[in-house]
């Protein structure tokens, strides 16, 4: 390629890159300002678990816990030693908002160079690559939950740049000249990369990696003539196994059970054994769990009289990248992006993961952002779409209709949901009583001596330390204890502090339920404050030590 189109093509990514990161900036600025960067409770969770690494009694990664991956908590941690950006949430959100900005850049390339073919139209292609650009970008969903700290910003960028590299991988292991085959060797390298940051980021990525290990195998028995592909292929398949043994084998170390972050007590298979609700819509049935998937990645894209040509327009990207011979040679990657679908609806039958969207029962909102992991997807088919029906008219008016109708529609069915996202509304209401609480008890912590250790079971309300600025330092809690000692370290110092609270802590805080609130009864200990707040347990403030008052 030229220098010119090389310059075109730099000048269009900066330009994209340029434009999201405005979009991101002042997104994040509207819902700061009016304190909603931490409404989703799994948000505040990334950040806590992410601070205590460093801010514990016991510090270390082993406060890194099991159940979420590593890879976004080890992200926050430079922005999280700043006590500022940890009380306001702001440091859990940097890491989402450059992922948010890089994946835009990602879908871009992913559908401009699936299709820059010499043959290609150059305008037909960009236009292309900018309308998957708009709509991955634009999506009122996707630019709330990147001003957070929750991953599914983080982990996108990496899906999407995982498909860059790998769909490079495929284009060129087909030119027969071998200067080709370090080129490919290289992106093959880029894309393991990229594929085991997602492993360690979210478990989506591990069903991604065998759907892909297929692939990378496929095409390195196709050229096993060219011992470069061949070696690049097994390059692949070690990073795309590495960062699922990395956490079989931490989990198997610290917690004597590999598999602890699927079967363990956090785990979502033990919440919802645990739970006295009815089972969830699609427990053990796979065409419910996939209309409720579904469904809920319609709600991320569009209000109810949108959603089905969504579903049309991606479909008929689908069938036309199939249909053409020489685009479906190196387009095939790209129907990966599809993978969410059946991971999340064996999720959703099997795996203990509910999905409740506010159109059906239960009428609720719970773990509905789960179907903005469809964006990629649906982004670059619907483009794909409109490309394949601009070449197959002539005259160029009827190309820019068809371009102009295109924006019109991603516009257009963005607007009847950007006032509330429904991302948004699921973060919005699950957090009004949890936070009602948190309030009221930080106000009443503030005033608690400064030097003073609190005993408290961090798992549900660790939003009342942040934002009371108390250091984690100052508490003990779970995290505070052993976790290879199995069945119970009986010398942890969570342990004792339970057994004998007067002994190791000045105030107690207990919810109705936990832990600490079982722990508490066996001990005499005098109560200084009650608090209630709607659908949450009772909270209850007791003074642990004699001699402590309040300021």
């Amino acid at each position: 390629m030229s220098a010119q189109p090389i310059r075109r093509r730099n000048r269009e990514v900066a330009l994209l890159a340029w434009l999201t990161a405005c979009v991101s900036v002042l997104s994040f600025l509207f819902y700061f300002r009016r304190g909603e960067v931490l409404l989703s409770g799994d948000a505040v969770a990334h950040i806590n678990i992410a601070r205590r690494v460093f801010d514990s009694r016991t510090p270390g990664l082993l406060q890194l816990g099991t159940v979420w991956l590593p890879l976004p908590h080890l992200l926050m941690i430079p922005f999280l030693l700043s006590s500022w950006m940890w009380k306001t949430g702001v440091g859990g959100s940097v890491p989402s908002m450059a992922a948010y900005v890089f994946g835009t850049i990602g879908i871009f390339r992913l559908v401009r160079d699936g299709l820059g073919s010499p043959s290609s139209p150059p305008r037909i292609v960009r236009f292309a690559a900018w309308l998957a650009a708009v709509i991955y970008a634009a999506n009122p969903n996707l630019i709330y939950l990147q001003t957070t700290a929750l991953t599914e910003s983080l982990y996108l960028v990496l899906f999407i740049w995982t498909l860059v590299y790998f769909s490079q991988f495929v284009r060129e292991s087909g030119e027969p000249h071998a200067e080709a085959v370090p080129r490919t060797s290289a992106a093959l390298v880029k894309s393991g990369l990229c594929l085991a940051g997602a492993c360690l980021t979210r478990y989506d990525a591990w069903f991604l990696a065998i759907a892909m290990g297929v692939g990378a195998l496929a095409v390195g028995v196709s050229k096993k003539q060219e011992p470069g592909i061949r070696r690049g292929v097994a390059k692949f398949l070690l990073l795309a196994a590495a960062a699922p043994v990395l956490w079989l084998a931490y989990n198997a170390i610290v917690y004597r059970n590999p598999l602890e972050f699927a079967t363990g007590p956090y785990s979502a298979k033990a919440i919802e054994q645990g739970s006295t609700a009815v089972s969830h819509p699609g427990a053990h049935d796979l065409q419910t769990a996939f209309s409720y998937f579904l469904k809920s990645a319609e709600l991320n894209l569009a209000a109810e009289s949108w959603q089905k040509l969504w579903i049309v327009l991606a479909l008929a990207g689908v069938i036309a990248s199939l249909l053409q011979k020489r685009v479906r040679a190196q387009l095939w990657p790209v129907l990966l992006l599809w993978v969410p679908l059946p991971f999340y609806v064996l999720s959703v039958a099997y795996g203990g993961v509910p999905i409740y969207v506010p159109i059906w029962w239960p009428f609720s909102h719970y773990n509905v952002r789960y179907g903005v992991e469809l964006l990629p997807a649906f982004a670059a088919f619907v483009a794909l779409a409109v490309y394949f029906a601009t070449e197959l008219v002539r005259r160029q008016p009827f190309k820019a209709a068809i371009a102009l109708a295109s924006l019109i529609f991603a516009f257009g069915s963005y607007a009847t949901i950007w006032s509330a996202p429904v991302s948004y509304r699921e973060a919005l209401i699950n957090s009004r009583g949890r936070i009602a609480v948190e309030r009221e008890l930080a106000d009443f912590v503030k005033v608690l001596p400064p030097e003073s250790t609190l005993l408290m079971y961090l798992g549900n309300h660790v939003g009342t330390l942040q934002q009371a600025g108390v250091p984690l330092r100052r508490v003990i809690n779970e995290g505070n204890h052993r976790t290879w000692k199995q069945p119970a370290d009986v010398d942890g110092l969570w342990e004792r502090a339970l057994a004998n609270p007067a002994q190791y802590a000045d105030y107690v805080i207990a919810f109705e339920g936990d832990a600490v609130s079982t722990g508490v009864q066996k001990s005499r200990l005098v109560t200084l404050a009650v608090f209630h707040a709607s659908g949450e347990p009772k909270a209850t403030i007791y003074q642990a030590r004699a001699g402590n008052h309040l300021r």
